[in-house]
């Protein structure tokens, strides 16, 4: 089963500037990821703050890999204390 991640984080107006440069190297390392199909980071055009996320792994073990490379990178850094609203779903392959 592919693990698929859908949701969105809100970003602070004081902290934007730091995301946007952070975001670039996240994205670039994500899709470097053994098992990452597709990784998703867009600002919302009608949300001010809100990044919309869309991942897609090819199984648990792939996605879990992430998760762990995430939680001790820059970028769990930059994004220490933002809100996150996500769901996680299996896919069938």
């Amino acid at each position: 089963m592919k693990i698929q991640l859908n949701g969105y984080i809100l970003v602070p107006e004081d902290r934007m500037d730091a995301v946007r440069a952070g975001l670039v190297d996240h994205i670039r390392l994500t899709h470097a990821e053994p098992g990452c199909i597709s990784f998703e980071v867009i600002e919302d055009p009608e949300i001010p703050g809100r990044f919309n996320v869309a991942e897609l792994f090819t199984d648990q073990t792939s996605f879990d890999a992430h998760q762990t490379r995430t939680k001790a990178s820059v970028w769990a850094e930059i994004t220490a204390g933002i809100p996150r609203e996500y769901s996680i779903t299996e896919v069938p392959d």
